[in-house]
């Protein structure tokens, strides 16, 4: 099983079926997930009550079965299904219940709530009732536990189908993660996440979780330009750049330089070029450049866009960049771009892109425009033009800074420098950014995040 895979719904479903065509029935396969479902949901209880709510569906299927193995347990148990199963292998595990069965939540209450509602197949808001009998019963309950996916969270989006939905402790994710489990907000709703195995395959083209890039220490022949060499184009304010320098020099190249024609304050193991940008830039053993932080909006920052565009490097572009960035300016330069939502906002205008959401735009401008797109946030997702998507895991909040984006963009170019695709850099890059703040824990500098990079590092030898 690969346990970094995001799937949709539909490939959820594709998996379950490529299962079912094996010979597992499907009452075999839920046995197995409440299995694990219910293991976690039994330690978590700890021999508190607990309180078991079912959808109609297959997820109050699961319900009905964990209810049971959780009764076998010893556990006390109550169940609340305001509505009848509806789907066959439902009504056939509805059977293993041989207790009351409530229709209403009333006056329940318990200790441990666990939410089999509606899950992953959601699509449409909770009707007012189930809605209303979902908070009732999470605010009788001092931990609530969803099954799948929280109901009232679309899966295949994270988004919140309904207003005022409580938020769950843990949510036991099924066979594979969805996106709804790394999203924001759905992913606010989570707590804790799990992930309880059932057998389900890799399934080609799906999302992955961006993960602990494994990585390995030069080879003992090694010189500065065969660790590559990053160049950082410099602009109107000094500092981005020197930040995005600072965390590329940390970053695993070889050799870190900034073409700018002076640069106060740089420390001195940084190369500071004063050539023009033309003569640099031509530098043929250039590996990856990253120009946009600091650049500045003006005739002059587009004219050093071109220039750099111009002269084939594979580049970084963020920041300043990506604004003044116009689609006839691109050509075969194997590109990573690092928006923030204004900025993909912005080349969505520009590339002419009507889409829904972080992740279809993120999709389509990565399509559209051949760059990979790393559109960073609390939820920070990576497209590539071939297809390949990535989302991270929650990095510490801490990281909603000044200069966060600037070392972000300078580590990226430096995995580039070392020979990295732009999507390989961008997972990488993310993964390093995220640990580096955890690091560095609460309140700090970009300079602090930017020195914090070498331990990460470490972490990934």
């Amino acid at each position: 099983m690969n346990s970094a895979q995001i799937l949709t719904a539909d490939q959820m479903r594709a998996a379950e079926q490529a299962l079912f065509d094996t010979g597992i029935s499907q009452f075999e396969l839920m046995q197995t997930a409440a299995r694990g479902a219910a293991e976690w949901i039994r330690r978590i209880a700890a021999g508190r009550s607990i309180t078991v709510l079912c959808g109609p569906g297959n997820n109050g299927g699961d319900g009905y079965v964990i209810a049971h193995l959780l009764q076998q347990a010893g556990n006390p148990v109550q169940l609340v299904a305001p509505i009848p199963p509806k789907t066959e292998t439902a009504e056939q595990v509805c059977e293993l219940w041989a207790s009351e069965i409530l229709t209403s939540g009333g006056e329940v209450t318990g200790e441990v709530l666990v939410d089999c509602l509606f899950g992953s197949g959601l699509s449409r808001p909770l009707s007012g009732e189930h809605a209303l009998l979902l908070r009732d019963l999470a605010a009788r309950h001092s931990i609530t536990i969803a099954i799948d996916v929280p109901s009232g969270i679309a899966s295949d989006s994270g988004a919140a189908l309904n207003d005022r939905l409580p938020s769950s402790d843990a949510t036991l994710a099924l066979g594979a993660w969805k996106f709804a489990h790394w999203a924001v907000p759905g992913r606010l709703h989570m707590g804790e996440r799990r992930l309880v195995p059932i057998g389900v395959a890799e399934l080609e083209g799906a999302a992955q979780l961006v993960t602990r890039p494994k990585l390995s220490a030069p080879p003992a022949h090694a010189h500065k330009y065969t660790r590559g060499l990053a160049a950082i184009v410099g602009g109107d304010m000094a500092g981005a750049a020197l930040l995005a320098a600072q965390a590329a020099a940390r970053s695993g190249a070889g050799y870190v330089k900034l073409i700018r024609h002076e640069c106060e304050g740089a420390p001195a193991d940084l190369v500071i070029d004063p050539s023009p940008l033309k003569v640099a830039g031509a530098d043929e053993r250039i590996r990856a450049m990253l120009i946009g932080p600091g650049l500045g909006r003006h005739d002059g920052a587009i004219k050093a866009l071109e220039t750099v565009l111009s002269q084939g490097h594979r580049l970084v572009l963020d920041a300043d960049a990506l604004v003044v960035l116009k689609p006839h300016m691109l050509n075969e330069n194997a590109i990573l771009a690092t928006p923030h939502d204004g900025e993909l906002e912005h080349l969505c205008r520009s590339f002419s892109i009507v889409a829904e959401g972080r992740l279809a735009r993120a999709q389509t401008l990565a399509s559209v425009s051949g760059m990979v797109i790393c559109a960073k946030g609390p939820d920070t997702m990576i497209a590539a033009p071939d297809g390949r998507l990535a989302i991270a895991s929650p990095a510490p909040s801490w990281l909603s800074v000044a200069g966060s984006g600037d070392v972000l963009a300078g580590i990226a170019v430096s995995r580039m420098a070392t020979g990295c695709d732009p999507f390989e850099a961008a997972c990488e890059a993310v993964w390093l950014h995220g640990e580096a703040a955890r690091i560095c824990g609460p309140a700090f500098t970009p300079s602090d995040l930017a020195h914090a990079v070498t331990p990460a590092i470490g972490r990934c030898l």
